[in-house]
Formats: structure tokens, C-alpha cells, sequence
């Protein structure tokens, strides 16, 4: 009995000395006068039209942003908060162990190290006044719902803004599955060879970025048939999370006059038209990121370069994994940075990785500057500063100005290497130190055409004249993408004869619902038909069904179901780097999900093509890859594929002859994204589904004119 009750003891004092270590409790947030007490600062005023949609006016343009946050929280705030939580590297306090990756690369680029060394010198005091007033709108509404703060979250700042665009913006064009790929199981990329001879490498797969989406169009006058300057604005986005789409008007006494799309933790436009000119983006990967591969001693504590050994810069991190209620597990992590940047040590080897925006803090500058551009000249000078790492840049403005932008900060490389590959990280000489200038940036303005697009393709294909950008003007070291989408394709299949392009075929081109020659949709296809399919009668007469496909995505085609099942996860592997199946294996799995759910290969697409927000189920035309972007987040056991990307926030913005303008949006929902119980939870989802617009609301007049509620954020005991 002793014996136990000594064990029974000792396991007590386990228990107790395990509990005292876990103890980490999130603490609480300031009370919430204190919280609010910032917001007497500002003045704001949001309508609200009927539809939901925000007009926010003020004197200033701090006092937008004020209202932009108290007005994106409303809609958005859980959101809001765990942008916030990941940007600060904390979000596996509140989230658990999948959340610890993106706390550990929060540290690992040194997001809050450029802040800290950065914010004070290199912000300008109109932008953190745009950043303070933005968090104060937040702080406000957390003072005003308190059990909605995450506790220990607030109060949120400045900084936080500013941080959120150096953390977000390199994932644009694929930096994080760079990351991914070295912390992998296994390296496949090839090294790159000194272009003077004398190294030998092993042959492997090279790596490359995943695909993202979007498409964006610019007519000119003289080729729109009509006069009218065109801009059609379509990003590919995921349909809720953190970089989906929330629309809102801002207006200020000091020029601001916008409508466009949003993120949560933003506080001003980030593609969108003023009165003036308006911007689509659409992402870009060039090569913007290098990996090389470093030789290490014996104890992993020091590096070889040109010859010597060098210390790496080291530090100590404590990721805090959430676990029940005040209670997490401190994970502590050693970083290391060599010259050449972040380190990341994997069974593999260890490689250190240099990449653009490393650093970057302006950002928010760049955008505030582009909100408030009233002219081509004025754009091009805020696009100038050259402080936002990729994103492509389609323009088009009331003068009838059409631009093409292939925009990113491109690395000032030494000739002769192969960038795409490893880089032996033991010669300084390899490690760039600055960006080409912006004049080197490939664009293409104002093209004979009097057309430009961009649909995550090449820059050489940016319009339909003979004016395009060509690969002998550019540097090999730039690292441009060469490839082209089945979305680029169909654009090239649907114009170039020179025909004018007016409002009607602008449309018809942007809804297209094909598959192009020459696509991935075809390539797999043609694989799968080229199968001997005769010893199975069920598959045989499943390849007759799908040989009669037209390569079209309308709702009402009952041959695309088997048709986009087979090629589906050949294009989502463009987009994740995810292994496809073989032709035949896709196709046989297309088959039997089909007879699973459906009792039949030959449904309607809509029937299997769906937008589902709550209690709305509507059929959709489109899919992966095509004009009409619709992308499901998996093909699960209910029969149907619910749209999760592609296609959300898009515009179609005119100017007439004499400037006169005129837009038309829709979201794929509505402006409430999280509460079911509003009325514009999902009231546009119908005109989304029939692809319809609705009018934007420009002038005063009419926004008091439709103003379903109108209120003035402000802080009350």
C-alpha cells in the first residue's frame, strides 16, 4: 500500500508539474472603453444599400478606413481575426497543431523582423494613419462585441495591417509551395550547372509554381465597335476565407471615390475602378523565389561560402499549440539565416531561400497610391515604387488607355544560370542584391490591337495584334512564364481577326464555358479515347458517351459530368502540385462516381455543377479552367461538386466617348459572408448562377436613393 500510494503520489505531482508547464493562458483583452477610446478619433458614415453593399463616407481617408473596418467586421469578423492571429504567428494559440506551420514560417521569413526594423522609417505618416484608423474600426467593434474577440487578440494596431500585406503578399505567386516542396519528404529538383562547364548534377523533376486563377480584359475604344472603353475585372478567388472577396465604395472629401474587392485585415481597394480608371489583377509566377543548396559542417552550426566556413545567424522561436482551454504546448524551434536568406534544414539536405518582397514593407503605400491615381501617368508612378512582389496588372481608363503589366519585382541575377533550378549556395557571387528597375517590367501599353487579357498565361500573349511582347526583349534570368491556360487558349480561339470586340462578345468571351485545342482537357481526353475499352461494355459505351463531348460546360450538357470528372484532377494539379491519376484510371473513377450517385453517366451538369450557400442549391455553368472559373472544393460523397473557387467578385466597367461612366458587379454571394440569418447571405447568388449583373451604385444620389440603413460607427456606454 505504500508502494502505491507513493506512485499515486509521484503520478499527482506529474499531473500537477505537466499542468504548470502547459498553463499559457491567452490573457484578456482591455475593457472596452479602452479598446473604444481611439474611435472618437474618426467620423465615418456607411449606407448600406439593398443589397448590403457598404458606401463609407468621410472627410478623410483615415475616416474611411475607420469605417471600412467597423463595416468589414460586421460582415466578416471571425475572419478578420484569424488573419489577424496568423500575421502575429499566433494563430495555433487559438487553432491547434494545423495551424503551427503557419506560425513557424511567420517567423522563419522575419515578417514582424521587417516591421519592427521597417515601420517607423519607411511608412509614410498618411499610410499609418490609414493603418492606425483602420485598426481603431476594429478595436471598436471588438469593444462593442466582446464575446466575439478571440480572447487575448485585441487590441489590434497598426502594425498588424502592415504586417498582413509583407506576410501575404509573397504567396501570390507560390512562394509558400516553395516552402512546401523543401520541407518535403523528398527533394526533386534538379541543380543548376555553372554555365562555364566543371559541376555535374543528377537528373530529377524540376519543381515549378502551382497554377492560381483569374481573368482580366481591356478593350480600347477604337476596337469596342462602339466607343466605349471597356474593363472587365475577374479574379479567381477561394469564395470564403481570408483572400475571398468583400465589396465596398469608399468616399472621402480627399479624393477617394473607389468600389472594388477587398480582403479581410485590408483597408482600401486592392483591384477595383475609381471615376477616373480602374485595375483587374490576376496572379503571376514567374520565378521570383531561389533555393540554394548549402554545405554544412559536421554539427550543422556553420556554412561554406566562396570557400570559408560562416556562422549562421541563429534564433530560438516558442510556438504556442492551443489544447484545451488555457493549457497549450510551447514548441520551441531554432531559425537560421545564412546571407543568402531563410534556412530550412529537411532529411534532404539543407537549403537556405532568397526570395522577392523579402523585407518589403511598402505595400500599403503602393495600394493607397493606387486608390487615389486619376490618370494613366498617375498609375504608372505608383506602380513605379515597385514594392509589390508579383500580381499582374490589366488597366483601362476613361481617356481610353488600355494597359498590360506582367508587374513583379524581378531579381537582378547574374546571367547564364538556370534560376529554375538549385542553386549552389557556396559562391556569393549568386546572391542577388536588388530588383531590376520598373522600366524593365515586360508591359505592353496602349497595343495596336486596342486589346490586351491576361489569363495566368505567358506576358507573350497579352493581345491579339502583332505588338505582343516577345522572349528576345527580356533577359533569360527574368525567369517569365512561358505556358499558356485552356483560359488563354480559348481567349486566342475567340479572337484575332481584329473584329471589334463590344459589350456582347466581350461577355461571351469572358462567360465561355469551353475547352480549347490543345488543352489539358483535350490532352487527357484524347488519352483516355485511345484506350482499348472493348473487353468492358459498361467503359466502352462510357468512351462513346464522352467521344461525343463538345468540350463545352453548360448546365444542360449531359456529357461534360463525365467529361469534366476525367479531367478535373489533371487540372487541379496545375493548381496544388497535386499527382494526377493516369487518363484511365480518372476516367473509370468518373464512371462509377456517376453510377454511384447519379445512376447514370449522362446527367445535366447543372445537376452535378452547383452553388450551395445554405439553403440555395443552384445549378452553374462553367468549370476548372475555363472562362466561366468554377472550381469544387473536392468530389465528395453527396453527388454534387459545390463551388468553392473561380469565379466571385467580378465588374464590368465602361467609359463612353465622352467619359461618361458606367459599371456593373455581382458576388457570388452576397455582402453578409458569415451571418445566415441576413438577408444578403446569399441574394446575389441567383444573378451569380445565371451569370447576370447588378448596377453599381457610383453617385451619391443613388446610393441615398437605394440606402437600406445608414449609421455613423461610434462608441456608447
Amino acid at each position: 500500500m505504500r508502494i502505491l500510494k507513493w506512485g499515486l503520489a509521484a503520478l499527482i505531482v506529474a499531473i500537477f508539474g505537466l499542468a504548470i508547464w502547459l498553463w499559457d493562458p491567452v490573457g484578456s483583452n482591455p475593457p472596452p472603453d479602452k479598446l473604444a477610446a481611439a474611435a472618437s478619433n474618426y467620423d465615418a458614415e456607411i449606407i448600406r444599400d439593398t443589397w448590403g453593399v457598404p458606401h463609407i463616407y468621410g472627410a478623410r481617408d483615415a475616416d474611411v478606413a475607420f469605417g471600412v473596418a467597423y463595416a468589414h467586421a460586421g460582415d466578416d469578423y471571425e475572419t478578420i481575426q484569424n488573419v489577424v492571429a496568423a500575421t502575429r504567428g499566433v494563430l495555433a494559440r487559438y487553432d491547434g497543431a494545423g495551424a503551427a506551420p503557419t506560425d513557424y514560417i511567420v517567423a522563419l521569413l522575419g515578417v514582424w523582423d521587417t516591421v519592427d526594423v521597417r515601420y517607423e522609417t519607411d511608412v509614410p505618416d498618411n499610410v499609418k494613419a490609414i493603418a492606425e484608423a483602420y485598426a481603431a474600426g476594429l478595436n471598436l467593434y471588438a469593444a462593442e462585441n466582446p464575446e466575439a474577440t478571440w480572447a487575448g487578440l485585441a487590441p489590434f494596431t497598426a502594425e498588424d495591417v502592415v504586417a498582413g500585406f509583407v506576410f501575404k503578399t509573397p504567396f501570390f505567386y507560390g512562394l509558400d509551395s516553395t516552402l512546401m516542396e523543401l520541407f518535403g519528404d523528398e527533394r526533386q529538383a534538379a541543380i543548376a550547372l555553372d554555365p562555364s562547364g566543371g559541376r555535374e548534377a543528377f537528373h530529377a523533376v524540376p519543381h515549378g509554381q502551382p497554377e492560381r486563377g483569374s481573368n482580366a480584359f481591356a478593350v480600347a475604344p477604337e476596337r469596342s465597335g462602339d466607343g466605349v472603353t471597356r474593363l472587365v475585372i475577374n479574379s479567381h478567388q477561394p469564395m470564403t476565407g481570408p483572400v475571398a472577396w468583400w465589396e465596398a465604395h469608399l468616399i472621402s472629401e480627399e479624393g477617394l471615390n473607389i468600389t472594388g474587392g477587398l480582403f479581410p485585415g485590408t483597408p482600401l481597394i486592392l483591384h477595383g475602378f475609381n471615376q477616373d480608371l480602374g485595375w483587374a489583377n490576376t496572379v503571376n509566377k514567374p520565378d521570383l523565389a531561389d533555393v540554394y543548396r548549402l554545405e554544412v559542417d559536421e554539427d550543422g552550426t556553420r556554412y561554406r561560402l566562396d570557400g570559408e566556413w560562416h556562422d549562421f545567424k541563429t534564433e530560438t522561436v516558442t510556438i504556442r499549440v492551443g489544447l484545451l482551454g488555457p493549457f497549450a504546448f510551447k514548441a520551441k524551434r531554432t531559425l537560421k539565416h545564412s546571407v543568402h536568406g531563410p534556412v530550412i534544414e529537411a532529411e534532404h539536405g539543407t537549403y537556405a531561400i532568397r526570395y522577392a518582397g523579402r523585407g518589403e514593407i511598402r505595400q500599403l503605400e503602393q495600394y493607397y497610391r493606387l486608390n487615389k491615381a486619376g490618370s494613366l501617368d498617375e498609375f504608372m508612378d505608383a506602380m513605379s515604387m515597385n514594392a509589390l512582389p508579383s500580381i499582374n496588372y490589366i488597366y483601362a481608363d476613361k481617356a481610353g488607355n488600355i494597359a498590360f503589366i506582367h508587374n513583379a519585382q524581378y531579381p537582378d541575377r547574374v546571367a547564364g544560370w538556370e534560376w529554375r533550378k538549385d542553386l549552389p549556395g557556396d559562391r556569393s557571387d549568386l546572391i542577388w542584391q536588388d530588383y531590376l528597375p520598373f522600366e524593365a517590367v515586360p508591359m505592353l501599353i496602349n497595343p495596336e490591337s486596342g486589346f490586351v487579357y491576361n489569363a495566368n498565361n505567358t506576358p507573350y500573349s497579352a493581345t491579339d495584334g502583332a505588338d505582343n511582347l516577345k522572349p528576345e526583349d527580356f533577359p533569360v534570368a527574368i525567369g517569365l512564364q512561358e505556358n499558356e491556360t485552356n483560359r488563354s487558349l480559348r481567349i486566342a480561339e475567340l479572337t484575332g481577326e481584329g473584329e471589334p470586340i463590344g459589350r456582347a462578345r466581350l461577355l461571351d468571351i469572358k462567360f465561355d464555358q469551353s475547352y480549347a485545342e490543345g488543352s489539358q482537357a483535350e490532352e487527357v481526353i484524347e488519352a483516355v479515347l485511345a484506350e482499348d475499352w472493348s473487353d468492358d461494355d459498361r467503359l466502352a459505351a462510357a468512351a462513346d458517351h464522352l467521344r461525343a463531348w463538345d468540350k463545352r460546360t453548360n448546365r444542360e450538357n449531359t456529357h461534360a459530368a463525365l467529361g469534366v470528372l476525367t479531367v478535373i484532377r489533371e487540372i487541379r494539379s496545375s493548381i496544388d502540385g497535386s499527382p494526377p491519376p493516369a487518363p484511365e484510371d480518372a476516367f473509370r473513377e468518373a464512371v462509377d462516381w456517376l453510377m454511384t450517385h447519379h445512376g447514370r453517366i449522362d446527367p445535366e451538369w447543372g445537376e452535378v455543377n452547383r452553388l450551395v450557400r445554405g439553403d440555395v442549391s443552384l445549378p452553374l455553368d462553367g468549370g476548372p479552367d475555363t472562362l466561366r472559373a468554377i472550381y469544387p472544393a473536392e468530389i465528395g460523397d453527396t453527388g454534387i461538386l459545390a463551388a468553392a473557387a473561380g469565379d466571385t467578385w467580378i465588374a464590368l466597367v465602361e467609359w463612353d466617348e465622352v467619359g461618361e461612366q458606367r459599371a456593373e458587379v455581382i458576388h457570388q454571394f452576397g455582402a453578409a459572408t458569415l451571418d445566415e440569418t441576413s438577408a444578403h447571405y446569399a441574394d446575389q447568388a441567383p444573378l451569380f448562377a445565371d451569370m447576370k449583373w447588378r448596377r453599381a451604385l457610383i453617385e451619391r444620389a443613388a446610393v441615398e436613393e437605394n440606402a437600406e440603413r445608414t449609421y455613423r460607427p461610434a462608441w456608447s456606454d
